[in-house]
Protein backbone atom coordinates (compact mmCIF):
# COMPACT_ATOMS: atom_id res chain seq x y z
CA UNK A 1 0.00 0.00 0.00
CA UNK A 2 1.28 2.91 -1.27
CA UNK A 3 1.78 6.65 0.72
CA UNK A 4 -1.59 8.07 -1.03
CA UNK A 5 -3.36 4.68 0.15
CA UNK A 6 -2.76 4.86 3.64
CA UNK A 7 -3.87 8.64 4.06
CA UNK A 8 -7.01 7.64 2.37
CA UNK A 9 -7.10 4.56 4.79
CA UNK A 10 -6.79 7.09 7.03
CA UNK A 11 -9.63 9.59 6.34
CA UNK A 12 -12.01 6.60 6.25
CA UNK A 13 -11.12 5.53 9.50
CA UNK A 14 -11.76 9.32 10.73
CA UNK A 15 -15.33 9.46 9.03
CA UNK A 16 -16.08 6.20 10.72
CA UNK A 17 -14.93 6.89 13.92
CA UNK A 18 -17.21 9.67 14.05
CA UNK A 19 -17.10 12.23 16.89
CA UNK A 20 -14.67 9.68 19.27
CA UNK A 21 -12.24 9.88 17.10
CA UNK A 22 -9.07 8.13 16.85
CA UNK A 23 -5.89 8.61 18.32
CA UNK A 24 -2.29 8.02 16.22
CA UNK A 25 -1.75 4.69 18.42
CA UNK A 26 -4.70 3.53 17.37
CA UNK A 27 -4.99 4.51 13.87
CA UNK A 28 -0.98 2.73 14.03
CA UNK A 29 -2.59 -0.71 15.32
CA UNK A 30 -5.44 -0.51 12.71
CA UNK A 31 -2.62 -0.15 9.67
CA UNK A 32 0.09 -1.78 11.35
CA UNK A 33 2.43 1.01 11.36
CA UNK A 34 4.86 2.79 13.26
CA UNK A 35 2.78 5.76 15.31
CA UNK A 36 5.30 8.41 14.17
CA UNK A 37 4.99 7.72 10.41
CA UNK A 38 1.11 7.68 10.70
CA UNK A 39 1.23 10.91 12.77
CA UNK A 40 2.85 11.80 9.38
CA UNK A 41 0.35 10.68 7.47
CA UNK A 42 -2.34 12.87 9.31
CA UNK A 43 -0.46 15.73 8.90
CA UNK A 44 0.27 15.47 5.28
CA UNK A 45 -3.50 14.68 4.57
CA UNK A 46 -4.31 17.78 6.94
CA UNK A 47 -2.55 19.66 4.43
CA UNK A 48 -4.04 18.07 1.29
CA UNK A 49 -8.04 18.49 2.68
CA UNK A 50 -6.40 22.47 3.13
CA UNK A 51 -4.96 22.93 -0.31
CA UNK A 52 -7.21 20.80 -2.03
CA UNK A 53 -10.19 23.74 -0.36
CA UNK A 54 -12.20 20.43 0.39
CA UNK A 55 -15.51 21.11 2.65
CA UNK A 56 -13.95 18.41 5.88
CA UNK A 57 -10.92 19.09 7.77
CA UNK A 58 -8.88 16.98 10.98
CA UNK A 59 -8.33 18.17 13.78
CA UNK A 60 -6.73 17.01 17.18
CA UNK A 61 -8.82 17.31 20.56
CA UNK A 62 -7.81 15.60 23.78
CA UNK A 63 -5.30 13.40 21.98
CA UNK A 64 -7.60 11.98 19.50
CA UNK A 65 -8.10 12.92 15.76
CA UNK A 66 -11.57 14.02 14.00
CA UNK A 67 -12.70 14.70 10.82
CA UNK A 68 -15.07 17.09 11.15
CA UNK A 69 -16.62 20.18 8.87
CA UNK A 70 -15.41 23.43 8.03
CA UNK A 71 -16.53 26.32 11.26
CA UNK A 72 -16.97 28.44 7.95
CA UNK A 73 -19.83 26.37 6.39
CA UNK A 74 -22.11 26.57 9.47
CA UNK A 75 -24.25 28.91 8.31
CA UNK A 76 -25.04 26.31 5.13
CA UNK A 77 -25.11 23.51 7.82
CA UNK A 78 -28.31 25.81 10.20
CA UNK A 79 -30.06 26.31 7.22
CA UNK A 80 -30.16 22.95 6.61
CA UNK A 81 -31.22 21.78 9.78
CA UNK A 82 -34.08 23.83 10.37
CA UNK A 83 -35.48 23.77 6.37
CA UNK A 84 -38.75 22.76 7.02
CA UNK A 85 -38.96 21.41 3.71
CA UNK A 86 -41.41 18.16 3.45
CA UNK A 87 -38.97 15.81 1.82
CA UNK A 88 -37.04 16.01 5.02
CA UNK A 89 -39.62 15.39 7.45
CA UNK A 90 -40.60 11.29 8.11
CA UNK A 91 -44.07 10.13 7.83
CA UNK A 92 -44.01 9.86 11.70
CA UNK A 93 -43.41 13.50 11.28
CA UNK A 94 -45.34 14.47 8.45
CA UNK A 95 -47.95 13.13 10.43
CA UNK A 96 -47.66 14.36 13.79
CA UNK A 97 -47.57 18.01 11.42
CA UNK A 98 -51.24 17.25 10.19
CA UNK A 99 -52.55 16.60 13.40
CA UNK A 100 -51.39 19.43 15.01
CA UNK A 101 -52.29 21.61 12.20
CA UNK A 102 -55.87 20.66 12.37
CA UNK A 103 -56.56 19.69 16.09
CA UNK A 104 -54.63 22.98 17.65
CA UNK A 105 -54.14 23.45 20.58
CA UNK A 106 -53.30 19.89 21.58
CA UNK A 107 -51.00 18.15 23.54
CA UNK A 108 -48.75 15.18 22.95
CA UNK A 109 -50.95 12.71 25.36
CA UNK A 110 -53.89 13.46 22.21
CA UNK A 111 -51.30 13.45 19.70
CA UNK A 112 -50.41 9.71 20.27
CA UNK A 113 -54.44 8.40 20.57
CA UNK A 114 -54.96 9.79 17.22
CA UNK A 115 -51.68 8.24 15.77
CA UNK A 116 -51.51 5.20 18.11
CA UNK A 117 -47.62 5.32 19.15
CA UNK A 118 -45.58 7.76 20.45
CA UNK A 119 -44.77 11.53 19.53
CA UNK A 120 -42.33 12.93 21.58
CA UNK A 121 -39.36 12.35 19.03
CA UNK A 122 -42.02 13.60 16.24
CA UNK A 123 -42.65 16.32 17.93
CA UNK A 124 -38.87 17.72 18.59
CA UNK A 125 -38.22 17.22 14.95
CA UNK A 126 -40.87 19.90 14.17
CA UNK A 127 -40.17 22.07 16.99
CA UNK A 128 -36.41 22.38 15.76
CA UNK A 129 -37.91 23.16 12.37
CA UNK A 130 -40.15 25.77 14.01
CA UNK A 131 -42.92 24.36 12.42
CA UNK A 132 -45.21 23.84 15.59
CA UNK A 133 -44.50 25.54 19.01
CA UNK A 134 -45.71 25.08 22.73
CA UNK A 135 -48.37 27.74 22.36
CA UNK A 136 -50.40 27.38 26.13
CA UNK A 137 -50.42 24.58 28.94
CA UNK A 138 -53.71 22.62 29.63
CA UNK A 139 -55.85 23.14 32.30
CA UNK A 140 -55.04 19.05 32.94
CA UNK A 141 -52.74 17.60 36.10
CA UNK A 142 -49.03 18.32 35.46
CA UNK A 143 -50.24 21.18 32.88
CA UNK A 144 -49.02 19.29 29.62
CA UNK A 145 -47.86 21.47 26.71
CA UNK A 146 -50.39 22.73 24.42
CA UNK A 147 -48.79 22.63 20.29
CA UNK A 148 -49.68 24.35 17.79
CA UNK A 149 -48.20 26.07 14.33
CA UNK A 150 -45.93 28.27 13.58
CA UNK A 151 -45.71 31.62 11.27
CA UNK A 152 -42.82 29.46 9.38
CA UNK A 153 -45.53 26.90 8.94
CA UNK A 154 -48.34 28.90 7.25
CA UNK A 155 -45.27 30.72 5.14
CA UNK A 156 -44.11 27.93 4.01
CA UNK A 157 -47.08 26.35 2.74
CA UNK A 158 -48.40 30.15 1.57
CA UNK A 159 -51.50 30.29 3.71
CA UNK A 160 -52.58 33.18 5.17
CA UNK A 161 -54.33 31.64 8.07
CA UNK A 162 -54.50 28.54 9.27
CA UNK A 163 -58.39 28.21 7.76
CA UNK A 164 -57.04 27.90 4.75
CA UNK A 165 -56.03 24.15 4.90
CA UNK A 166 -57.62 21.75 2.52
CA UNK A 167 -60.54 19.98 3.56
CA UNK A 168 -59.39 16.88 4.77
CA UNK A 169 -60.75 12.97 5.99
CA UNK A 170 -57.90 12.76 8.06
CA UNK A 171 -59.80 12.09 11.18
CA UNK A 172 -62.48 10.08 10.08
CA UNK A 173 -60.70 6.80 9.82
CA UNK A 174 -57.23 6.20 11.67
CA UNK A 175 -56.38 3.02 9.45
CA UNK A 176 -55.33 5.38 6.27
CA UNK A 177 -54.17 8.06 8.55
CA UNK A 178 -50.67 7.72 6.16
CA UNK A 179 -52.10 7.55 2.89
CA UNK A 180 -54.73 10.39 4.17
CA UNK A 181 -51.23 12.54 5.25
CA UNK A 182 -49.49 12.35 1.98
CA UNK A 183 -52.88 13.40 -0.18
CA UNK A 184 -52.79 16.67 2.63
CA UNK A 185 -49.51 17.75 1.53
CA UNK A 186 -49.46 17.01 -2.14
CA UNK A 187 -52.73 19.76 -1.72
CA UNK A 188 -50.60 21.73 0.34
CA UNK A 189 -47.39 21.46 -2.55
CA UNK A 190 -49.82 21.88 -5.60
CA UNK A 191 -50.84 25.37 -3.28
CA UNK A 192 -47.41 26.71 -2.48
CA UNK A 193 -46.52 25.83 -5.93
CA UNK A 194 -49.76 27.53 -7.50
CA UNK A 195 -48.88 30.26 -5.26
CA UNK A 196 -45.52 30.76 -6.23
CA UNK A 197 -46.18 30.97 -10.37
CA UNK A 198 -49.12 33.66 -9.54
CA UNK A 199 -46.82 36.16 -8.38
CA UNK A 200 -44.16 35.20 -10.57
CA UNK A 201 -46.86 35.91 -13.14
CA UNK A 202 -48.22 39.21 -11.18
CA UNK A 203 -44.36 40.09 -11.40
CA UNK A 204 -44.33 39.46 -15.25
CA UNK A 205 -47.62 41.57 -16.06
CA UNK A 206 -45.87 44.61 -14.43
CA UNK A 207 -43.08 44.54 -16.62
Amino acid sequence: MDFQQMKSVIEGLLFVAGDEGLDAKQLAEVMEQHTDFVKELVLDLQADLQRDQRGLQIVEMAGAYQLTTLPAHAPYFERLAYSPTRSSLSQAALETLAIVAYKQPITRVEIEEIRGVKAERALQTLVAKDLIQEVDRADAPGRPILYGTTKAFLDYFALSSIDELPETSLFQNDDNLEEETRLLFDKLDAKQIDDQQMTFDDVSDLE
